[in-house]
């Protein structure tokens, strides 16, 4: 492969981690003898580039992609531009209307950067504050949830087949992982065991699911170094059993209930009232309850959807408790959310009455 010197844009949008898709291509390029930059935004670069991969986030984050795209086309028209990430792959017709050739939407996976250590040596910033390795032990799902991308992007379960160790950053004290179904790898077992022994915190960004946490895995997973919270999901009322115990199996190993936070989806298939009652069960269950809204998978405008069982005023309700009675956007098991809450509120609409008045006043 010829040397060449190849532009690493992540767009300027939101987004609490560096870009691991890029970091990826950064070391398969370097590996080749070539010379990688990472830009974030629309700025200039050292020289003029050979390739240019631009990523993408979230579909309703669509706007800075398009900027990125016609900026450093415009830029450097004789450039090879390739646009890629999560928006390429699920809506690659609309991504292809910022300007980028058809041919150059690419959707999914580069396979051959996959089980590649990503290189953290373009993110010094995050090397000094975080000082974490971004990985995926497993990709895919078994599952095949209408809400989730997962099946459309990764398919099934598939291990890669790369040991932990040998994608963490040397100067990195914690590993968060980023598979989508972790305890449905057939290596779950042999990769915590790995992570106990290199003795670093784990956090399993994704969530665990709740219907595969047995006493061994519980148990297991207590011998981690678990960073800040345990998450899990409580998407429909039909796993309400599964999550129950999972939340006792993992309380009885010791794990505190304020320390496992579960997702609890609302805005999809439920109505009000079945997630009223499946955010009672969180918190009676002693575990902190996150309301999470659904999003369709191609929507371009974030937090527009209404579904047919829900009001935009109920919708808002919930939002608005988040910000002033919730902690971190989350509703936790402290009694006074028990007695006022729980106890003492059989609807949905008697819970969030206060918040149901789009006129409230809310103190910031």
């Amino acid at each position: 492969m010829a040397k060449k010197h190849v532009l690493l844009v992540e767009p300027d949008y939101y987004t609490q981690f560096p870009p691991l898709g890029l970091l990826k291509l950064s070391t398969f390029y370097k590996n080749q003898g070539s010379t990688t930059e990472l830009i974030r935004g629309t700025k200039d670069c050292s020289r003029e580039p050979d390739l240019i991969y631009i990523t993408s986030l979230f579909t309703w984050s669509w706007e800075p992609v398009w900027k990125a795209v016609r900026f450093y086309s415009t830029s450097f028209p004789s450039s090879d531009l390739w646009l890629g990430g999560l928006y390429a792959s699920l809506m690659p017709e609309h991504a292809a209307l910022s300007g980028v050739h058809t041919d150059h939407v690419f959707k999914g996976i580069f396979p051959e950067a996959e089980n590649l250590r990503p290189d953290y040596s373009l993110v010094p910033e995050w090397n000094q504050k975080e000082k974490a390795s971004i990985l995926f032990s497993s990709r895919g799902c078994i599952r095949n949830c209408g809400f989730c991308a997962v099946p459309q992007l990764e398919g099934k379960i598939v291990t890669n087949s790369s040991q932990i160790s040998d994608l963490l950053y040397p100067e990195h004290t914690k590993i968060i992982l980023f598979d989508n179904n972790f305890l449905a790898s057939s290596k779950w077992e042999s990769t915590l065991e790995e992570i106990k022994s290199l003795d670093l915190r784990v956090d399993f960004n994704q969530g665990l699911d709740a219907r595969l946490i047995t006493p061994l895995v519980a148990k297991k997973l207590a011998k981690v170094k678990i960073d800040k919270v345990i998450r899990l999901s409580y998407d429909n009322c039909q796993t309400g059993t599964n999550v129950e115990k999972a939340i006792k199996l993992l309380k009885s190993e010791g794990i505190n209930g304020k320390s496992i936070l579960v997702y609890t989806l609302f805005n999809f298939t439920d109505d009000p009232q079945d997630f009223f009652e499946r955010m009672k069960d969180v918190l009676k269950w002693g575990a902190v309850c996150y309301p999470m809204r659904y999003e369709p998978l191609r929507t371009l405008f974030k937090n527009k959807y209404v579904s047919s069982k829900w009001t935009a005023n109920e919708l808002e309700a919930i939002q608005r408790a988040r910000r002033v009675i919730g902690f971190g956007g989350a509703f936790a098991p402290h009694k006074g959310m028990l007695n006022v809450k729980v106890e003492n509120c059989n609807t949905f609409e008697k819970a969030f009455k206060e918040f149901m008045n789009p006129e409230a006043k809310i103190e910031e």
